[in-house]
C-alpha cells in the first residue's frame, strides 16, 4: 500500500516553483490531520438519519482490477483512472472545508438533538376557563374538559423531532445542514461537511459541490456524480447528519408568543407546541402559516386529533410566522357518547357533527333522543328533544349544551332541574348561577358574592318569565278594551271640535294602539323593600330565568310631563323635601297639566298616584315624577289615559305611557 508520505512526495514533486511547493505542504498537512481524526474516532458515525447508499459499477476499462490485491504500483490514485496501475485500495484524503465557520465533530450531537429542549423559563400557563365553561359546570354541576386540552399537559410537552426521525425524500438542503459522505473501494474515508452561506459544500479533488435547494432523494446523485468525475472503483454513502436550525414565529393567541429555534424537520405542530400551545382564548380550529407575507396553509388541529390527518401540517422554512385564532363557538355535549367534553365548532357545523366530534354515541345510547338546550339574550331555553334527523340539519350555535339520553332514561321533570338566575349590577360576581329548585333570593345574593358598598337595595329589580307572560295578556286584554271602546263610542261635537273630524280621530286611535301594541312588559316583579333596609326578602324563592339587577345608589329625583323646567334635581342630604316641592323646583305645572293625574314611579317599582297622596310623599332617591297633559273627557286621549292605570300596573313607564298616548 502506498504511504501517504510517498502519495504527498509524488504530489509534490510534481509541483513547480514557490506556489507550489506551498500548497504542497498545506496539502500533507490536511492529509496528516485527517488520518489522526480517523484513527481517533469510530469509524461507524452516529447519523440521525438512514445513509442513501450506491455502488459505481465495476468493470469499465478504467476501472481498477480489485482481484490482485497484492500487485505492486507507484501510480497516485487520486489521478485519472487511465494513469493508474497499482489495484490495491488507497485511503484518499477528502476532508470537506467549512469556509465560513469551523466543521463540528460528533460531541457536538448531543447538543443538536436538544436544540428544540424547552427552555428554563418557558411556562405552561393552566388554561383559564370560558364564561360558557364555567356555565357548563355550574349547568351539569362538573366540569367538562376542552376538547384537546390534553395535548398541553405538562407531561406531554416533548414536542422535539426525534434523533431517529426520517428526512422525508422532499426535505430540501439549506445552509447550515451538516452532511455526512462515506466512500469504500478505491476511495476511503469519511466525513462531515457544513453547508455554508452560499449553500455549498467543498471537497478537496473535487471542489464546491452546490447543493443549496437539492431535495434529499436527489442528495446522493448529486455528490455521486461530482465524485465521479474525479474518482472510480468507490461506493459513497451519502446522509444528513445534522440539520440546521431555524427561527420561526409564533403568533396570536399562544400560551407563550415569540421566536423559537426549532430544526428544519419541525412541523407546525412542533412549534405550536414548543410555544405551549393555544392560551385560554386561542383556536384548535386554525393555525394559519405565512411565509413571506403570504397565506401558505390553515392548519385545523381537529384533524390531527380526530382523524390523524397532518396533511396541512406544513414543514417550517425559515422565518414562517404561525398565527393562532382567537377561540371560536364552543358547544358541550354530554351523556352517551365516547368522549364527554366542550368543542369548538365552525361554521356551518351542524348538532350531527359535534356528536361525530365527540365519537359518536356509545351502546346504551338512545340516537332518537337528543336535548338540546341553547342560550339566547342571555336566557336559557329549557332542554327540547330534537330527531336525528332534526339534528343533522340543525346548525350548532356557541353555547349549545347537548344531551344524549340513554335507553330507559327519563328526563328529570323541571321542578327537579336546577334554575338559572342571572344576576347583574352591584354584586361581587356578577353573572349566570345555576341553583337547586326553591333557592330563596337571599342565597343567590350570597353566591354572588354579596353586594357591593354601592348597591341599591331599594332599587332591585327582579325580572321573571312567569309574570312577564301574564302581564302580556293582561297587557292585550287592556288593549283590546281600549279598541273597542274607541270604536264603538259615539263623537260629540266637543271632540270634533278639540280633535278634529272623526277620521282624523280614528287615524290617531289607530297609531296610538299600533304603539301600545308593540310595547313589551319587563315581567318585573313588585318586591315589598323599605327605604333604608339594606336586606332583601328571604321569602322569595328562585325560578329558572330569573333576572336580579342591583342597582347602584341613586342621588336624583326626576320630574317630567307639563311643567316649565323638566329635570332630574340632586336630592342629596336633604331628604325632607316632598314631591309637591320638587314640582315646584320644576318650575310648577303648566297651565295644561293635569293635577288629579300625577304619577310617582319609585325604584322599587312602586307606583303612586294622587289618590294615595303622591303629592304629600316625601321624595326618596330614584323616584320618577310625571305631570299628564289635561285632556277633554270625552276624547280619544281621556279614554288612552283611562285605561293607563291597568298599563303601569303591568310595567309599562310612565314616560313610555306618554311617548304612546300623545
Amino acid at each position: 500500500m502506498i504511504s501517504f508520505a510517498h502519495l504527498t512526495g509524488n504530489l509534490m514533486g510534481r509541483r513547480r516553483g514557490h506556489r507550489q511547493h506551498r500548497a504542497a505542504v498545506a496539502l500533507f498537512s490536511t492529509v496528516l490531520a485527517f488520518c489522526a481524526m480517523i484513527s481517533g474516532i469510530d469509524r461507524a458515525v452516529a447519523q440521525t438519519v438512514p445513509r442513501q447508499t450506491s455502488t459505481v459499477p465495476y468493470g469499465s476499462p478504467t476501472s481498477p482490477d480489485l482481484s490482485q490485491p497484492n500487485s505492486q504500483t507507484t501510480t497516485d490514485p487520486t489521478q485519472p483512472t487511465q494513469q493508474q496501475s497499482d489495484p490495491r485500495i488507497q485511503p484518499v484524503d477528502i476532508q470537506g472545508t467549512d469556509r465560513t465557520r469551523d466543521v463540528k465533530t460528533d460531541t457536538t450531537q448531543q447538543n443538536d438533538q436538544n436544540l428544540l429542549q424547552p427552555a428554563p423559563n418557558l411556562r405552561l400557563k393552566p388554561l383559564v376557563p370560558s364564561q360558557f365553561e364555567k356555565f357548563v359546570a355550574e349547568t351539569l354541576g362538573r366540569k367538562l374538559p376542552r376538547f384537546g386540552s390534553e395535548l398541553l399537559l405538562p407531561g406531554n410537552r416533548d414536542y422535539a423531532v426525534p434523533a431517529t426521525a426520517t428526512v422525508p425524500p422532499d426535505y430540501i438542503l439549506n445552509v447550515g445542514d451538516t452532511i455526512t459522505i462515506s466512500l469504500t473501494g478505491s476511495v476511503e474515508g469519511s466525513v462531515d461537511v457544513e453547508m455554508d452561506t452560499e449553500g455549498k459544500i467543498f471537497l478537496p479533488k473535487v471542489g464546491a459541490i452546490m447543493l443549496a435547494g437539492v431535495r434529499y432523494r436527489d442528495l446522493h446523485d448529486t455528490v455521486a456524480a461530482a465524485l465521479g468525475r474525479q474518482y472510480r472503483g468507490y461506493d459513497v454513502a451519502v446522509s444528513i447528519r445534522k440539520l440546521r436550525g431555524i427561527r420561526v414565529y409564533v403568533t396570536g393567541f399562544a400560551n407563550n408568543p415569540g421566536a423559537y429555534s426549532v430544526n428544519s424537520l419541525s412541523t407546525m405542530v412542533n412549534a405550536v407546541l414548543a410555544a405551549g400551545g393555544p392560551s385560554s382564548g386561542g383556536s384548535l380550529r386554525s393555525v394559519k402559516l405565512f411565509r413571506n407575507g403570504r397565506l401558505v396553509t390553515d392548519f385545523d388541529l381537529y384533524d390531527l386529533i380526530l382523524r390523524g390527518d397532518r396533511s396541512r401540517d406544513a414543514i417550517l422554512q425559515n422565518e414562517d410566522v404561525l398565527f393562532i385564532a382567537p377561540l371560536g363557538r364552543q358547544v358541550a355535549i354530554t351523556g352517551s357518547v365516547n368522549s364527554e367534553a366542550i368543542y369548538e365548532v365552525r361554521e356551518g357545523d351542524s348538532l350531527a357533527s359535534v356528536v361525530a366530534y365527540a365519537g359518536g354515541t356509545n351502546d346504551l345510547a338512545d340516537d332518537s333522543r337528543v336535548l338540546l338546550y341553547r342560550l339566547t339574550k342571555p336566557k336559557l331555553i329549557n332542554g327540547r328533544e330534537v330527531s336525528r334527523a332534526e339534528a343533522e340539519t340543525t346548525l350548532a350555535t356557541g353555547g349549545d349544551i347537548l344531551q344524549i339520553l340513554s335507553e330507559g332514561t327519563l328526563q328529570r321533570p323541571l321542578a327537579n332541574q336546577a334554575v338559572l338566575v342571572r344576576i347583574e349590577g352591584e354584586v361581587v360576581s356578577p353573572g349566570n348561577y345555576f341553583v337547586p329548585p326553591n333557592t330563596p333570593l337571599s342565597a343567590v345574593i350570597a353566591r354572588a358574592g354579596g353586594m357591593t358598598d354601592q348597591a341599591f337595595v331599594f332599587g332591585t329589580r327582579l325580572e321573571r318569565l312567569s309574570v312577564k307572560r301574564q302581564q302580556r295578556e293582561s297587557f292585550l286584554e287592556a288593549v283590546n278594551q281600549l279598541e273597542f271602546a274607541l270604536l264603538s263610542a259615539p263623537l260629540s261635537n266637543s271632540d270634533i271640535g278639540v280633535a278634529g273630524d272623526r277620521s282624523t280621530q280614528l287615524a290617531a286611535a289607530s297609531a296610538a294602539l299600533a304603539k301600545l301594541k308593540a310595547a313589551e312588559p319587563d315581567g318585573r316583579v313588585v318586591l315589598n323593600l323599605q327605604p333604608g333596609n339594606p336586606t332583601l326578602p328571604g321569602e322569595i324563592l328562585m325560578e329558572n330565568n330569573d333576572r336580579i339587577v342591583i342597582p347602584p345608589r341613586p342621588f336624583t329625583v326626576g320630574v317630567f310631563g307639563a311643567v316649565y323646567r323638566p329635570a332630574s334635581f340632586f336630592i342629596g342630604e336633604d331628604r325632607g323635601l316632598r314631591i309637591k316641592d320638587y314640582i315646584e323646583r320644576a318650575g310648577g305645572k303648566q297651565r295644561s297639566a293635569d293635577g288629579g293625574g300625577i304619577i310617582v314611579v319609585r325604584a322599587n317599582g312602586d307606583v303612586l298616584s294622587r289618590r294615595r297622596g303622591a303629592l304629600n310623599a316625601y321624595a326618596l332617591p330614584g323616584d320618577v315624577v310625571f305631570v299628564p297633559i289635561k285632556t277633554q273627557s270625552t276624547s280619544i286621549l281621556a279614554k288612552i289615559r283611562d285605561i293607563s292605570a291597568i298599563i303601569f300596573q303591568i310595567g309599562i313607564s310612565a314616560a313610555a305611557f306618554v311617548a304612546i298616548a300623545k
